[in-house]
């Protein structure tokens, strides 16, 4: 790849610390073309998730900000080169216990951490919660009232329109298979839900770059396109479409 791609790095936003997340993304398009995202907090930076491609330019990016203090990866589609950009940067990198059989390369220098529990906390203020169903332990990040999802939650074309939004209008959509597009039963989502129900976020990140939902009732729009996705698939009653927010 070298001299043939090149990463990209953008802030995710300018305003309400969306300015210390950084999209790291590859050009041309590597596989199906996510971002990982460089989150700088006060105690120290830490990755979401993770780009194939590490060539000296994106070592040098990282390193002038900080480096980073750990590595958190969603789901195995985005194991890549993790253990590349651990031992580079001299951090840990947290996948999920559930996961593990995804594993394919032997961690010598003892670098990988599995997450067992319901959530973990990375650094002070910073939280990977185990939402299961795209894997069993697929993973979201929470940090400042933010939920960086990648595709744990598949950020739909119309969660990107934020005005007159009709009933029945989705933002997610919650998949077990995404290129086979075989959705989550009622049953996982109701899991997925209460994971998440104990904290607040008014924005969630996506796994491509410009999947920004920012919304003061962004919280409510997971729980509406849970309830949507059980409905259409022919449920009228199930615990999920029981749940409310706020």
């Amino acid at each position: 790849m070298r001299g043939n791609y090149h990463n990209n790095f953008k802030a995710v936003g300018d305003n309400n610390g969306e300015d210390r997340m950084i999209s790291i993304w590859t050009e041309p398009k590597v596989a199906i073309g996510q971002r990982c995202i460089l989150v700088q907090t006060d105690q120290g930076n830490v990755l979401w998730d993770c780009v194939t491609y590490l060539n000296d330019e994106t070592v040098d990016f990282v390193k002038r900000r900080g480096g980073l203090k750990a590595i958190v990866i969603s789901h195995p589609h985005y194991y890549t080169t993790h253990l590349d950009w651990a031992k580079t940067f001299d951090c840990p990198v947290y996948v999920s216990k559930d996961d593990k059989e995804w594993v394919n390369r032997a961690d010598r220098e003892g670098r990988r951490r599995l997450v067992s529990g319901a959530s973990e906390e990375i650094v002070e203020g910073l939280t990977a919660i185990k939402t299961g169903g795209h894997f069993p332990g697929s993973l979201v990040l929470h940090w400042a009232n933010k939920l960086l999802i990648a595709d744990s939650f598949v950020t739909t074309p119309s969660a990107l329109f934020h005005v007159d939004r009709l009933p029945g209008t989705t933002s997610y959509a919650f998949m077990w298979a995404v290129p086979n597009m075989i959705p989550l039963p009622p049953s996982e989502l109701h899991k997925m839900w209460q994971a998440i129900k104990p904290f607040d976020f008014e924005s969630t990140h996506g796994a491509f770059v410009g999947q920004e939902v920012r919304d003061s009732s962004a919280k409510g729009r997971v729980l509406t396109s849970m309830k949507i996705q059980t409905m259409a698939m022919g449920w009228n009653e199930h615990g999920v479409l029981q749940e409310d927010w706020p």
